[in-house]
């Protein structure tokens, strides 16, 4: 029975990680940009200026500078 529960909360956790990573790929192809013009690092949640702007403006670029690392 504990191992059932501690599956559970695996499988729980595992889905919930996969749901987050989706984002990422679908905004880099929506503007043709790589991951890191809006992240610090490829595959990571924390966003460099570019991304809490892009964020910030309804998912645009429009407003936003290019990273100064491009």
């Amino acid at each position: 029975m504990r191992l059932f529960r501690v599956l559970v909360v695996l499988a729980i956790l595992s889905g919930s990680l996969i749901s987050v990573s989706k984002a990422t790929p679908a905004y880099s192809k929506k503007e043709g940009k790589k991951c890191t013009y809006c992240h610090t690092t490829a595959g990571k949640p924390e966003l460099n200026d570019t991304g809490k702007c892009y964020k910030a403006n309804n998912h645009s670029l429009d407003k936003c500078k290019a990273p100064s690392s491009m």
